[in-house]
């Protein structure tokens, strides 16, 4: 998957847990851990949207796109 989750990093830089940041969001430690390695297949805007408010970023500082060798081009007709 070409979209890499980063909420490792600002974890990190906010020097918060992530028990903490699963508490303060509502999801559980297993689903946060599902975030932060990548696994997850979706997000809710929602979770999203608590995420930026409990670490006070933005979504693109969570969310990040790299290219990977599975990416379709994407053409105009």
């Amino acid at each position: 998957m070409a979209i890499i989750v980063n909420v490792d990093v600002m974890l990190a830089k906010r020097k918060m847990p992530s028990g903490e940041l699963a508490d303060k969001i509502g999801i559980t430690a297993a689903n946060m851990s599902i975030l932060k390695t990548g696994k997850a297949k979706a997000i809710r805007f929602s979770t999203l949207n608590a995420i930026c408010k409990a670490l006070d970023c933005q979504p693109g500082d969570i969310l990040e796109y790299r290219p990977g060798p599975d990416d379709e081009e994407i053409t105009e007709d």
